[in-house]
């Protein structure tokens, strides 16, 4: 980065902490720590007044002259406020990533896989948003390049957060779904009895069967006796309501 694009981003971070600091709620913190299962610090802040803090951060950006955001300047904010010991100030980093949605590319998914792998303090808040919508977006530019990695995710026995990403990645392309990859993910993983896994299993099957529901249905049936009640029931809810299943 350049000396000019240093000093915005400290003038950013700056900011940031100090108008989080202006709407933190301490009460709110213990009750949102307790909601999060964390003890990870916390202004309790929710989204309404994350989201003007966010605006103040990017409107600030935006004010620079020259413009500031390349590849460097996006990833070092990234990892910048990322390592803030704050959870809001991490949901921050995620919101920067997905703010700057011409940014979001092949050679900026090292960045998003690094935040995954913070297993000590990694929840499906933090993993969801860069799962669906940074890896996802990824996956749908890059589809023959990212499945060989989404392949080895779904097979990393270490990290469950990596396998949760690799079934929710097609989780918003629709008719561009890879459905023969998705059933297969699902297959690899619906022996397992962890809690978030099952869920997303369900929920990819759920809006999938939006866009093919014959397919979906068809999966349900062959594989009833194998999927968890949890994913199979999340699985069929839309498709009974719409009236393929019964």
């Amino acid at each position: 980065m350049t000396r000019h694009q240093k000093k915005v981003m400290k003038s950013m971070v700056q900011l940031v902490k100090k108008e989080l600091k202006k709407v933190a709620d301490p009460n709110k913190a213990k009750v949102m720590q307790g909601y999060c299962k964390t003890t990870m610090p916390m202004y309790g802040i929710q989204k309404p007044d994350r989201a003007t803090v966010e605006k103040q951060m990017h409107a600030h950006i935006k004010l620079q002259t020259p413009p500031v955001v390349d590849r460097a300047f996006y990833q070092s904010c990234i990892e910048t406020l990322w390592a803030l010991p704050h959870r809001e100030e991490k949901y921050l980093a995620i919101d920067f990533a997905l703010h700057y949605k011409d940014q979001i590319s092949w050679d900026n998914l090292p960045v998003y896989t690094s935040l995954i792998l913070h297993d000590e303090f990694m929840w499906w808040d933090f993993v969801d948003p860069i799962a669906v919508n940074l890896i996802g977006k990824v996956a749908l530019l890059e589809q023959a390049k990212i499945e060989p990695l989404l392949r080895q995710w779904i097979d990393d026995e270490q990290h469950m957060w990596l396998r949760r990403t690799a079934l929710l990645a097609q989780l918003k392309h629709k008719k561009q779904t890879k459905e023969d990859l998705l059933f297969e993910f699902c297959r690899k993983r619906m022996h397992e009895k962890e809690f978030f896994i099952r869920k997303a299993i369900g929920w990819v099957l759920r809006e999938y069967g939006k866009t093919s529901p014959e397919s979906v249905v068809q999966f349900l049936q062959q594989e009833k006796a194998n999927l968890s009640g949890l994913s199979y029931r999340e699985g069929s809810r839309i498709l009974i309501k719409n009236g393929y299943m019964t």
